[in-house]
Parts: C-alpha cells; sequence; structure tokens
C-alpha cells in the first residue's frame, strides 16, 4: 500500500499459528541469553524495513516473557530518501507501541566521496554504530542475506575470508559488539512471523532499484537459480560456515608463522618472513593487515608485496601503500602502519592549554618543577607548534653538540614514515622540544624552576559531544 508517508509493507491479520512463532523465539533466545551475562543493555538497528520490525517485536514479547535485557532501538536518518522523515515517524510510533526507547541518528552522506552513496552510506552508519551507548547491537540480516553476501564476495573474487559472508558477531574498535541473531532464519520465516501478528513496515523503493548489483543478485539471479537448486539459499549458507572455518584454521596458522618469524621488538623480521613458502607468506601479510584493521587486498597487491619483500634487506625503505594504510621495511622489520587523519600543516599556537588535538593524536602538557621545559623562557616569545621543514637542529644533551634532526631520527630509531608527523614546538624560530627527542638543552628547566613536561598520546579517540542522537542500519 501506498501513502503520503512513504510506502509500507504489511501482512494481513489473522489467527495465529504455532508453527513459526516458537521456531524464530527460539532461535532468538538461544542467541541471546548467552550473551546477557556479559551485558544487559541490547540494541537493535531498527531501518523500519520487515526484517528489523520483526527482530525487534520478537525480542520485546521475549523480554515481556523474562528476558533479562534493557531493550532499545535505534534508526540512522541517512537523507537519502524523499520517505525518510516517514520512516522516523513510523520507527518512532512502532517502538512507542512496544514500549521501546528509541534514538535517531542523522547524517549526512557526501554524494561526491569517491566511494558510492552504498559505501559512503555504510561507513557514515558505521560511524553512528560507534557511538551507541548499549553492550550489543543487533542487526536483522538473515539467512537469504547471508547467502546473497556469499555470491557476491565469491562473484567479486574474495579470498577464503570475504567468502565466510557476516560472522553472527564481532566486534567494532569503539562501542557495542554487533550481533545478527537471524543469521539462521530464513526470509519466508520472517514474513510469517509478520503475519501471524499483522505487523506493518516499510519498504525503502531503493531495494527495488535492479541498477545495484544486490538487488540484481536478489530479485535476478538467485530466483533463477532456486528453480534448479531449490536449497541453494540453505547450502550457499552453510559454505558460509565451512569458509569461515577455514579462515580460522587459516589464522592460526598465520599466528604459528609469526611466533617463527618476530624478532626482538614484536615486530616481524625480514629475513626470517621470506624464509617462509609463498602461500604461508601471503597468509601472514592477510593476517597482519587483518589484525591493523586493514581490508584484505587484492590478489594483485599481495603479488607486488611480496617481489619486494623478497629483494629488499636491511637497508631498504620498502613501502607497498593500500587504501587503508602502507606496508614498510625498516631495519630489517616488516612494520604495518594504517591510514592516519592529516596532521596540521600550518602551525599551531599554544597558549598554556593542557591538551591540543594533534590530527588522531594528542599532546598533553603538564606542569613540574625542575623538569622538562623552562616556563620563564618559553615567555620570551610566541610559542607554537609544527612538524618539520628541514635543516632544524637540537641539542638533548648539554654535553654534546647540537646536530640535525634527521642524524637524531636515524639514532633513536625513528622510521621515516613517522618523523614528518612528530611536532616540534617552537619558541619564537628557536626548537624547543621534538616528540620522540626531547628538550633542547637551550630551553631545560633548571632544579627548582617552572617547567612544563610534554607527552604525544598516540590514538586519541575522538570528543563524542553529549546530546547527539543515536543510530542503525537498513535490515
Amino acid at each position: 500500500m501506498s501513502s503520503g508517508r512513504g510506502t509500507r509493507g504489511a501482512a494481513p491479520s489473522g489467527p495465529r499459528a504455532a508453527t513459526v512463532e516458537p521456531t524464530l523465539a527460539a532461535i532468538l533466545g538461544r542467541f541471546i541469553a548467552p550473551r546477557l551475562t556479559h551485558g544487559r543493555r541490547l540494541c537493535v538497528a531498527l531501518s523500519g524495513g520487515l526484517d528489523s520490525v520483526v527482530l525487534l517485536h520478537a525480542l520485546s514479547r521475549l523480554r515481556a516473557a523474562g528476558l533479562d535485557c534493557e531493550l532499545s532501538a535505534l534508526h540512522v536518518h541517512h537523507g537519502l530518501s524523499p520517505h525518510a522523515d516517514a520512516w522516523v515517524e513510523f520507527c518512532q510510533e512502532f517502538c512507542r507501541r512496544l514500549d521501546v526507547a528509541l534514538a535517531i541518528g542523522r547524517v549526512q552522506v557526501p554524494p561526491d566521496s569517491g566511494e558510492g552513496i552504498e559505501a559512503a552510506a555504510r561507513r557514515q552508519r558505521q560511524a553512528v554504530f560507534a557511538r551507541c551507548e548499549a553492550d550489543w547491537l543487533a542487526l536483522a540480516q538473515h539467512r537469504d542475506d547471508q547467502a546473497e553476501t556469499v555470491l557476491f564476495r565469491l562473484l567479486r573474487g574474495a579470498g577464503v575470508r570475504g567468502a565466510a559472508g557476516m560472522p553472527d558477531e564481532r566486534s567494532q574498535a569503539a562501542g557495542p559488539r554487533l550481533i545478527r541473531p537471524l543469521l539462521g532464519v530464513s526470509r519466508a520465516t520472517i514474513a510469517a512471523y509478520a503475519g501471524e501478528q499483522a505487523l506493518s513496515w516499510v519498504e525503502d523503493e531503493s531495494n527495488a532499484d535492479l541498477r545495484l548489483r544486490r538487488n540484481h543478485l536478489r530479485h535476478a539471479v538467485l530466483p533463477c537459480i532456486a528453480q534448479q537448486f531449490p536449497a541453494a539459499a540453505q547450502a550457499l549458507a552453510r559454505a558460509a560456515g565451512h569458509f569461515a572455518e577455514a579462515a580460522q584454521l587459516l589464522d592460526e596458522l598465520a599466528a604459528i608463522d609469526r611466533l617463527l618469524v618476530v624478532g626482538a621488538h614484536g615486530r616481524i623480521d625480514l629475513r626470517r618472513f621470506n624464509l617462509l613458502s609463498e602461500a604461508r607468506a601471503r597468509n601472514l601479510l592477510r593476517h597482519e593487515l587483518h589484525r591493523a584493521g586493514m581490508r584484505a587486498p587484492e590478489t594483485r597487491w599481495l603479488d607486488e608485496a611480496l617481489r619486494q619483500l623478497a629483494s629488499a634487506d636491511a637497508a631498504s625503505a620498502t613501502c607497498v601503500g593500500t587504501v587503508d594504510g602502507a606496508l614498510h621495511v625498516y631495519r630489517d622489520e616488516i612494520h604495518v602502519v594504517r591510514q592516519r587523519p592529516p596532521i596540521p600543516v600550518v602551525p599551531l599556537a599554544w597558549h598554556g592549554e593542557a591538551q591540543l588535538a594533534w590530527g588522531a593524536d594528542r599532546l598533553n602538557f603538564a606542569a613540574a618543577t625542575g623538569r622538562g621545559i623552562s616556563r620563564r623562557l618559553l615567555a620570551d616569545a610566541a610559542v607554537c607548534l609544527r612538524t618539520r621543514s628541514g635543516g632544524e637542529t637540537l641539542q638533548p644533551d648539554p654535553r654534546r653538540p647540537r646536530r640535525p634532526l634527521r642524524k637524531l631520527f636515524q639514532e633513536a630509531g625513528v622510521p621515516p614514515w613517522e618523523r614528518d608527523r612528530l611536532p616540534l614546538l617552537c619558541c619564537g624560530e628557536r626548537v624547543a622540544w621534538v616528540a620522540g627527542l626531547g628538550v633542547d638543552a637551550a630551553f631545560a628547566c633548571a632544579g627548582g624552576e617552572a617547567g612544563v613536561v610534554i607527552a604525544l598520546e598516540s590514538g586519541a579517540q575522538p570528543r563524542i559531544e553529549p546530546g547527539l542522537e543515536s543510530p542503525p542500519a537498513a535490515a
């Protein structure tokens, strides 16, 4: 049915059957109950579509039957559909009837990010998920979605990990753990439950756009396959489990290999790495990138990385980049470095603040006596933070001569790709302090004198402003 509020779907009402609901309730109960021992706050990513509506409704009934959880819902307003506001209203009314708290996360999807609208929307959604205040965030993907995912990824040339499809549980870099309680449930079972409960839902018009490859698989390819292979969805979902098991075994092999090739600093020793067979070296590289939170690389990238690593030596400065970061060789060790936000390109004035952001990192300034930089000397000129421009010198030890930063960085073992990101504290035109090297002797604090000690804190999390409406994904 259609209305000015957007397209809605509804199942005809009728007598409740005893066959479908217990199956769905039993699956959900078995999945959710053991996890609640590690946190009771359970959120459902509510798009307003059939799947997420059924998931929230079924969980609310389990809660009423004694499931010990704090149930809430989250809706992401992407603003991509003319019906987006109507979907918010539907979710608000649905949650009101279920007595479930609803949070709304409003995002702006950049149209020209270069990654496509779907990928950009997914990235914005994940950022909202990371701010969700819950222990568990439940997504409503089901067995048919899993089958589509496996087929889609295989057609794109995915490896074992990609062909494993969607996990039923995974952590995020921040925020609650993501769970998919319905991965073992078919779309038909979900639709039957909606019919038994006379539920209504909204339909996202983009789901019918066959120009989108996932939609083409769902509406054209998989139904055609099902004519010859009626159990195709179950078979593909079962294959995902086999691939997941194989991926786990490959991870365990990579962990064993890592112990064999790790060096004194906890990084992979290049010479030992190059003694591995090509297949095990590839597997270990994939494992290292995954541990660093980077996506699986293309085969041609792995080929190039292995070629360069095979010919590298202790003096090499090998760098093979991906969209997520880079692989470096420095002093006979392999470094995996994630892509990081840019650091300031213009000098950043310091007026005595206790903290200053430095890209994704943070500088902490602590008052001290007889240590650090002399506050008296810093008062002689304007103080700022900047990166090196070339030719700067420092004298960390008053007993040794002033030397170029380049030489000091080399002696301290600071990798080349880090040197241009490190902050320098300058008083006027003079360098008073360099991260990773210390205070210049000319600015050192005398005994009993007021000073300031600076520390660079790596990977500071961005501050989340209070009052932000919170999150979900279309499901």
